[in-house]
């Protein structure tokens, strides 16, 4: 993630985004609550949606720093308000980058590349439904999954570099698998609590890197 930074007109905000993630995980570690710990969790995808802000230029620009914006949201309010409240949150926010998405198709897509975005709803969902198999508000959790695979899977055939925001869009919908994992008994909490908030914030990272870079460098790049 480095480079010709020309782009960036607050490059600040970058570390510091990654900073209120990355120092989340020792909350995390340490099961801390309470509305301090709430914003804590925020603070790291609350800063990339400024960063987006700051950098916007255009509707598509604009869209990012909402989906950023609606995962902070969603990170606060799974604890402050309850999981269907924070779900609510994520899914409009997934919905918002599905639209980005497909508003920046790839021209182009190999056959393995086309494959995996074809196989990735439906595989998402099949994972998901046996690890919430019995489990109160299954349907529910099936259902986000359908969204957050969507987003995922428009996501790898867009035009946004794969190896960013590709992979984070795939890292996003792994770590709501191993929730789902955790609460169905299929993995012990004290093993996802390894896997979820890296996964989810690494994920946030790279596909907030890969659009607002990829469309702040064509913004800037000089017209011949």
């Amino acid at each position: 993630m480095s480079g010709d930074r020309n782009w960036d007109r607050a490059r600040w905000l970058w570390p510091l985004a990654l900073v209120g993630g990355i120092s989340f995980f020792a909350a995390v570690l340490g099961r801390w609550d309470g509305p301090a710990i709430w914003a804590w969790k925020a603070s790291g995808v609350g800063l990339l949606a400024l960063w987006a802000a700051a950098n916007a230029r255009g509707r598509f620009g604009w869209m990012i720093a909402v989906v950023m914006a609606l995962g902070a949201l969603g990170d606060w309010l799974l604890d402050a308000a309850g999981m269907m409240a924070g779900a609510t949150a994520f899914a409009a926010g997934h919905l918002v980058a599905i639209a980005l998405y497909l508003g920046n198709r790839r021209p182009r897509l190999g056959g393995s590349q086309m494959l995996l975005a074809l196989v990735t709803v439906p595989l998402a969902l099949l994972i998901a439904w046996g690890l919430t198999r019995g489990v109160e508000g299954s349907g529910a959790a099936i259902g986000y999954t359908a969204v957050v695979a969507a987003m995922a899977a428009s996501a790898w055939v867009s035009r946004f570099p794969r190896y960013r925001t590709g992979i984070g869009a795939m890292l996003f919908l792994a770590s709501d698998l191993f929730i789902f994992a955790g609460e169905g008994g299929a993995l012990s909490h004290d093993i996802t609590r390894w896997l979820v908030w890296p996964l989810y914030f690494t994920g946030q990272a790279l596909i907030a890197w890969g659009v607002v870079a990829t469309l702040s460098r064509e913004a800037v790049a000089p017209v011949s």
